[in-house]
């Protein structure tokens, strides 16, 4: 046999290595009545981002940067996600490795996106099984666990036992209750069992049922954006960012139910935001409610300061 290569030979590996990519990449959310939405491009398909550069004086300003040059819409509220970096979900032969560095920010939706390649997209759409708000969707009965079930009997009988705690846990089984905070979680079994479009790299043969895929790592960075705020509702008065300057009590709870993909109970809701001091009343009424006018109310900022040290609770109490 003849000796091996030197390993840092040019001749050692014929194949070109592929480049490095550090992309900002932001998940924009908005509520329009009972709809949460994000702000994607090309057809909806992905998430607004662009490439680090010397330019940037900070990787905030940089996101800052491309987003409103891609989509129009000027930055509010923006906080640090994750960053992503895991080699074998890039398919792309000219990229070896894609770092996603990704955040989440919250903004009001205006009447349209600001540009033309931009649109706000239900985020129901790309995650289905995430909307609880009628009951459990009928994909995961009819898709989903019976897929899952043959997934988990197909491993090693090592592996299966484990496979099928995954599934319980994640997906409510065995009579567990369903976690809303586990989108990504869900997102990255399915994945792994190769239902969704992305883990298979055929984006025309997927299956219109388990949501619509996106390119890149878009929807795996969703997932985990959708995951962090439906924590943060719970404990940190961030639905408000999403809110107009004046608001009904009813509206505000569809926009806590749209977020976190529940039902509330609507006096256990109201009776909390009043013991939490969250909001005072304008003075003024809405009209348009198709029933009794309704008191408007405000967001009191000043709570916040007030409230950094012990936080401002807001739990989901389910209607159930």
């Amino acid at each position: 046999m003849g000796a091996r290569p030197n390993p840092s030979s040019p001749d050692a590996d014929e194949r070109p290595e592929g480049r490095l990519a550090v992309d900002l990449t932001a998940v924009i959310v908005a509520v329009a009545g009972d709809e949460p939405r994000v702000l994607a491009l090309q057809g909806g398909i992905a998430l607004p981002s662009g490439p680090l550069q010397s330019r940037h004086r900070t990787l905030h300003s940089g996101l800052r940067a491309w987003v409103e040059d891609q989509t129009g819409h000027a930055l509010g509220y923006i906080e640090q996600l994750y960053t992503f970096a895991d080699r074998e979900r890039t398919r792309e032969a000219a990229i070896e490795r894609r770092i996603s560095i990704s955040y989440l920010g919250l903004t009001r939706e205006r009447g349209d996106a600001g540009a033309a390649d931009a649109t706000w997209c239900n985020w129901y759409r790309y995650f289905p099984w995430e909307d609880w708000r009628r009951g459990p969707p009928a994909v995961l009965a009819r898709r989903i666990a019976p897929r899952l079930r043959v997934w988990a009997q197909r491993a090693p009988t090592v592996l299966r036992r484990n496979r099928r705690e995954r599934i319980a846990v994640t997906f409510a089984g065995g009579g567990r209750s369903w976690n809303e905070e586990f989108v990504l979680q869900r997102y990255e079994l399915l994945w792994e069992a190769g239902l969704v479009a992305e883990s298979g790299g055929d984006r025309d043969a997927a299956d219109p049922t388990m949501g619509t895929p996106m390119a890149h790592d878009h929807r795996r960075i969703l997932a985990t954006g959708i995951a962090r705020l439906r924590a943060k509702i719970k404990y940190r008065p961030v639905v408000f960012e999403l809110m107009p300057a004046s608001f009904t009590l009813f509206q505000l709870q569809r926009a806590v139910e749209a977020l976190a993909g529940q039902r509330l109970h609507k006096q256990n809701f109201r009776r909390l935001i009043e013991q939490q001091g969250l909001v005072e009343e304008t003075g003024k009424v809405a009209t348009a409610t198709g029933g009794r006018p309704a008191k408007l109310f405000r967001f009191r900022r000043d709570i916040v300061t007030e409230r950094t040290a012990a936080g401002t609770k807001l739990p989901l109490y389910r209607s159930d």
